[in-house]
């Protein structure tokens, strides 16, 4: 390795109207300006010749052979090297059947799991297939327990370089899980992982992976730019993220870790490059994990939590779900041969088992109302096709949402994104959402989405509020609500606890 250490702004201007350049800040902004000065010309023109140019160029401007001989041919040209075009080196990683490790679910919404502890199964596999061709790594802040992908210790340890203690568990040389409480070390360490051609997953708390949105912004601009502009790159496997512990079960952290808003701003970066995925339960879970790991030239981002929660689709279900990214869930809905009286739509976990939670009291409470109830698994389905490769068509998406039913929408993350997905759609202006609006503490799992509106009662209210077909029902069901929120206020500051009815509820047969 060869070290050069040079002044800041060395081989410009030293000094400009009497004010020092070289070795200085000013060296790092427009040395100079105001160049109908004579002086400042003067200077220009100094500088400029300092570099010699009749040395370096012929009499036509080219460079000359002498030095024109001295640039790489072939592979050691610097575009041409492999170990600048990771894609050449990149092989593909050995996968296990991601179907084997599926929870079993005979009836939807009764069966309970931690996604990412299943998740962590999978990966633990990956791992171990590919320990010998030591072609993937996980990265994370120093939360790859507390994201319940434990598992992954099972195979392999820390990577760690330094002195050990004697009460030290699971840190080695060749480990290949990488953590160090650093965002920015865990992203540069799995970009640099990725462009040499290999694979890798970037586990972290959803809040904090904000940490790195300049690195992912640079990063997906690169990849727009190779992918489209630059033919001869070969493709590299995806960035991928799986962000847990998020914004609803911050139970004990409280307000300083309740942030989805990485979602919008990857929402920004082009359609291309861009897949964001927020499946309801373990087996959609396991159905994405295994798409983005086989995936190339993509930043995938896979929102999921990682506390005990209701299982909603068996593994079929759950592979043709995943793959179209959107569809109606038949069991919880009552609109099959008609049309709906509203559509539930959700997406997310904790918005998912709301929604439900809601249908379930709207089928009970008024069994004539007709509930489409709609999944959400690929965000970027809500856009127009024109606008992404996974969007859905103008026909399918009216088709699905309708064109004039009301939509209740509850969202994962800020709710404007949602409308800002489906603006040029027939049927927004009927579209309500809601999501996280920026309202949390340290609070109860079922205080958090009342807190921001998003919880079943609030739901079940604005259904009686949008749906006419409800009528004289409407004024009693809301003040029942009501009650109930006042009822789970009240228990909760007694008890520290939600309501039995909340933690113990199943989706039962109506």
């Amino acid at each position: 390795m060869i070290v050069l250490r040079s002044p800041k702004g060395w081989t410009g201007p030293k000094e400009v109207d009497g004010q020092k350049v070289e070795g200085t800040w000013r060296s790092h902004q427009v040395p100079m300006g105001e160049m109908q000065s004579p002086e400042h010309l003067k200077i220009l023109e100094s500088w400029m010749k300092s570099y010699r140019p009749e040395e370096l160029f012929d009499n036509s401007g080219a460079l000359v052979k002498e030095l024109q001989s001295l640039a790489p041919k072939g592979n050691r040209r610097m575009g041409a090297n492999p170990h600048a075009n990771g894609g050449l080196l990149r092989r593909d990683l050995r996968m296990p059947d991601f179907r084997t490790y599926a929870v079993s679910v005979e009836k939807p919404g009764v069966v309970v799991a931690e996604a990412t502890r299943v998740a962590g199964e999978l990966l633990r596999d990956v791992m171990r297939l590919n320990m010998e061709s030591k072609n993937f790594r996980v990265f994370g802040p120093d939360e790859t327990q507390s994201n319940r992908l434990g598992a992954l210790f099972e195979v392999t340890d820390r990577t760690w370089l330094a002195d050990t203690l004697p009460d030290d568990l699971q840190l080695s040389p060749n480990g290949r899980v990488m953590e160090i409480l650093s965002e920015h070390c865990c992203e540069g360490w799995l970009e640099g992982y990725l462009l040499t051609g290999r694979h890798g997953l970037f586990n972290s708390y959803e809040a904090f992976i904000h940490i790195v949105d300049s690195m992912f912004n640079q990063h997906a601009k690169w990849l727009k730019t190779t992918t489209k502009e630059i033919p001869w790159r070969a493709p590299i496997a995806s960035l991928n993220y799986l962000l847990s512990s998020h914004v609803w079960r911050q139970d004990h952290n409280g307000f300083s870790h309740q942030d989805p808003g990485f979602i919008d701003l990857a929402s920004n970066k082009k359609a291309d490059i861009i897949r964001i995925y927020l499946p309801p339960d373990a087996n959609t879970l396991l159905s994405v994990t295994d798409h983005c790991l086989r995936s190339r030239n993509f930043i995938n981002i896979i929102v999921a939590g990682k506390q005990p929660a209701l299982q909603y689709l068996d593994m079929d279900d759950a592979i043709k779900h995943c793959t179209a990214g959107v569809g109606i869930w038949e069991w919880a809905s009552n609109d099959k041969g008609g049309e709906p009286d509203v559509v539930m739509a959700c997406a997310g976990d904790v918005p998912t088992l709301e929604t439900l939670a809601a249908v379930h009291l709207l089928r009970r409470m008024v069994p004539e109302l007709k509930i489409r109830v709609i999944n959400v698994v690929d965000l970027m389905t809500l856009q127009p096709a024109e606008e992404h490769p996974h969007g859905l068509s103008a026909k399918d998406f009216d088709a699905l949402f309708t064109k004039d039913k009301p939509i209740i929408f509850a969202y994962h993350g800020y709710p404007w994104l949602i409308h800002r997905l489906t603006y040029r759609r027939t049927n927004h202006n009927n579209l309500h959402v809601r999501g996280y609006k920026e309202e949390g503490t340290t609070t109860t799992p079922f205080d958090m989405v009342v807190r921001n509106d998003m919880d079943r009662f609030h739901l079940v209210m604005d259904v009686f509020s949008r749906v006419p077909k409800i009528g004289y029902h409407a004024a009693y069901a809301k003040q029942g609500m009501r009650d109930k929120l006042i009822e789970h206020k009240e228990y909760i500051t007694t008890y520290g606890d939600d309501l039995p009815e909340i933690r113990e509820w199943r989706w039962t047969d109506l």
